[in-house]
């Protein structure tokens, strides 16, 4: 019998716990004994917080193969996707006002651009396929001579789908429109190589890679025409792209995340795609479940299922201990269908059932093997409550 006393947690695409060598790196820099001075003092001690943020910087970029001068730091992924592309679509609103998105994008990507229709500019709002991938050919047939910024998610947050920033920035470029991607799902998670990528714009977060909450960057390329205004206006640091105090303490654990993720990010993966596999190969006989994504272009720390005649909620309540999403963290409050899911084409009803399970670094087969039986009597007992599968 499952212990349900004892919480599991297979929530890592929300949030994951803060390594324990980055809870000591941020430390030294937030005690008296430490360095917690203000990066823009002049004094000595201000020039040692420059110095941390400076390897800090140096971590991220190394993680991303880019150069420390490429990155801004913000709150998070959030901030860093509004100022891409609020501060993108702004800058090059004189060459045309036309922007392209998907609708299966992250909230703080898809409610900018409302935001931007708002104000004048023009979306186009593009359909994936069933599993949630972008065919290049439809962006390609959304292009204008006027499309100015395109932004796709590198893995969504809910199906965990890759979609292929390659073929896709290369079309960005090839019609001089800017190409920015959220990376919050994939950074430090996939190897990204920017030196290589044709992309403008990349927002990243600490806190989904075993970093603290807080604190994200924006990768801005050093290219001719790439270039954001800015949303934040005070004291002009960060080139006054993004004004503010650092927070130094931070940054520094950003950079340890970056520094640690690096080092360990084929061997993370092989763990997580052998635990993606074990939930699948133990529920996927359950009648009525489905895979929303595709397993085999799906980044394997995220597994989302839909299954027949469950309703999401009463099944996460049958779940507990367990935690689980049935959607975005960010949308957890609502009662409505995920959109994500219901622009994949599935029902609201498949919509509503679907749970997401993640798998992070401390998951263990027997944290998967306990979350298979849940799930299976969950749905059983729920069945039995409400028997309105046809026989």
């Amino acid at each position: 019998m499952t212990d349900r006393s004892q919480m599991i947690y297979l929530d890592y695409a929300a949030s994951t716990p803060v390594d324990p060598w980055v809870v000591e790196a941020m430390t030294a820099l937030m005690t008296a004994d430490g360095n917690y001075s203000n990066p823009s003092s002049t004094h000595a001690a201000g020039r040692r917080s420059v110095e941390y943020i400076a390897h800090a910087a140096g971590q991220l970029a190394s993680l991303l193969n880019t150069t420390e001068d490429t990155l801004v730091w913000t709150s998070g992924a959030t901030e860093s996707d509004n100022l891409a592309i609020l501060g993108a679509a702004y800058y090059r609103r004189e060459r045309g006002q036309h922007l392209i998105t998907m609708r299966t994008e992250h909230k703080a990507v898809t409610d900018p651009f409302s935001e931007l229709e708002k104000r004048g500019f023009e979306v186009t709002w593009l359909d994936s396929d069933a599993n949630g991938l972008l065919d290049i050919e439809t962006l390609r047939a959304a292009m204008r001579e006027d499309t100015q910024l395109v932004s796709i998610m590198h893995v969504n947050n809910e199906t965990g789908i890759i979609q292929d920033i390659q073929s896709i920035g290369a079309l960005c470029g090839e019609n001089d429109a800017l190409f920015h991607v959220d990376a919050a799902q994939s950074c430090g998670k996939l190897p990204i190589d920017l030196a290589a990528l044709p992309v403008d714009l990349m927002s990243v977060t600490a806190h989904k890679t075993y970093g603290p909450k807080g604190i994200g960057a924006l990768y801005i390329a050093d290219r001719k025409g790439v270039h954001v205004e800015p949303l934040l206006f005070g004291g002009g640091q960060q080139r006054k792209l993004r004004p503010g105090t650092l927070p130094a303490q931070q940054i520094v654990g950003f950079g340890a995340a970056a520094d640690i993720a690096q080092s360990r990010i084929n061997d993370d993966l092989g763990h997580l795609t052998a635990l993606r596999d074990r939930m699948w190969a133990g529920i996927r006989d359950v009648p009525g479940v489905t895979v929303n994504g595709d397993i085999a272009n799906s980044f394997p720390g995220i597994l989302n299922v839909s299954v027949e005649d469950i309703e999401g909620e009463s099944l996460l309540l049958a779940l507990e201990p367990l935690c689980v999403a049935t959607g975005s963290a960010c949308n957890s409050k609502s009662q409505e269908p995920s959109y994500v899911l219901r622009a994949l084409g599935r029902s609201d009803a498949l919509a509503q059932s679907a749970i997401r399970f993640s798998f992070g670094r401390p998951t263990t087969a027997a944290d998967v093997d306990v979350a298979i039986e849940l799930y299976r009597n969950g749905i059983d007992k729920l069945r039995c409550l409400a028997p309105t599968r046809a026989a």
